[in-house]
């Protein structure tokens, strides 16, 4: 059986406010040492985004890297793929895979409880095949 989001999702995930300039979200996945960020709701309906690597390096090859003026906003990528932590992860790799995307978020009555990569479910995926 497959195992479910919430047994494989991190939960000591980085954020960043959206209206933070992006400079300061470049520092705090320098200093984590990861790769994405998540980007927090404005507002209380509002969506959660992401920031990645990707966007980062688009905004300063778009901008010559001269990125003083831009804000995490300006940059992330919103609204993002959102999972339930009860969903199988076999179905949030088809998910994955089916989007061409590499994370997730794992969200709860609207809120963020965590989120997923791709080698993670990928990595379960063949160590449930292997044994």
């Amino acid at each position: 059986m497959s195992k479910l989001v919430k047994d494989l999702m991190r939960t000591n995930v980085i954020t960043v406010a959206p209206d933070a300039p992006l400079k300061e979200a470049m520092k705090l996945m320098k200093h984590h040492g990861v790769k994405s960020v998540v980007v927090n709701k404005g507002r209380p309906g509002d969506a959660y985004g992401l920031l990645q690597y990707r966007d980062l390096a688009k905004a300063i090859i778009a901008n010559e890297g001269d990125v003083e003026l831009l804000n995490v906003y300006d940059v992330c990528r919103k609204p993002v793929i959102q999972v339930s932590k009860e969903m199988e992860t076999k179905y949030v790799a088809r998910l994955m895979l089916d989007f061409n995307i590499k994370r997730v978020l794992v969200i709860d009555h609207n809120e963020l409880e965590g989120f997923l990569s791709l080698s993670d479910v990928i990595g379960s995926l063949i160590e449930e095949l292997a044994d």
